[in-house]
């Protein structure tokens, strides 16, 4: 939303709207932009994410291509990895605390999990956004819609630092 002096405020009643827009999808996040383009040297935005999304590993090999997050609501895990699919760092994000925000290098593997329903996170990385060579997806980790996701899926919340991936055959 925005006020006359062109500022943009988000309350409770947007993140609401755009967690309950977020559940009625196939699959189960939503972001929203709060950047005018997606050529816009700095990308923000919100997104929701349910339990049961499925945030592909994935890593940023352009320069300089981190990204940062905070969580607005509920909770979320950031796992890193290294080439082969090995953990080698969780970080638990809640709006609550302790941990509040996670700065991820580029060229770093990671994903995220939603920890409860509702939950938004609100991320900011440089762009501009280039949806052909914004992210290589791990070969360790099935594609999304695969039937191994599901397994995956419980194998990532439990992965602890040093866990490998299984292999998805992907």
């Amino acid at each position: 939303m925005e006020n006359p002096q062109k500022l943009k405020t988000f309350d409770a009643t947007m993140l609401e709207e755009l967690s309950r827009d977020a559940q009625s999808r196939e699959r189960q996040r939503l972001n929203f932009n709060l950047h005018p383009a997606l050529d816009d040297a700095v990308q923000r935005l919100c997104n929701a994410m349910e339990p049961a999304t499925y945030v592909r590993p994935h890593r940023h090999p352009e320069a300089g291509k981190w990204e940062l997050f905070t969580v607005l609501r509920g909770s979320l895990v950031a796992l890193t990895f290294d080439d082969e699919g090995r953990v080698t760092s969780r970080t638990e994000l809640s709006c609550e605390g302790p941990d509040y925000i996670i700065e991820i290098p580029g060229n770093t593997w990671h994903t995220l999990l939603s920890n409860s329903p509702g939950t938004v996170a609100f991320e900011v990385k440089p762009g501009p956004y280039l949806q052909l060579s914004d992210k290589d997806f791990a070969a360790w980790a099935p594609t999304e819609g695969a039937p191994e996701v599901v397994g995956f899926l419980e194998w990532l919340r439990a992965a602890k630092v040093g866990s490998q991936a299984p292999l998805s055959g992907t």
